[in-house]
């Protein structure tokens, strides 16, 4: 999987704190928000993945 650019454009202080929270992991800030990324893409996909298995189940019965 190759990679590509994204830019964003946020407000100094959410920068500074995404910069604090990246400096407490020894983490660049790159890192950190691709982290923080991932680990909401993933939340989003487990809750998908019990709803859906809550149905299934419901519809089970």
């Amino acid at each position: 999987m190759g990679s590509t650019v994204l830019s964003l454009r946020i407000d100094g202080e959410l920068l500074e704190r995404v910069r604090q929270h990246a400096a407490k992991r020894g983490m660049s800030v790159q890192d950190y928000v691709v982290r923080t990324l991932i680990r909401d893409d993933f939340d989003e996909r487990f809750t998908s993945s019990v709803d859906e298995t809550e149905r299934f189940y419901r519809e089970a019965m």
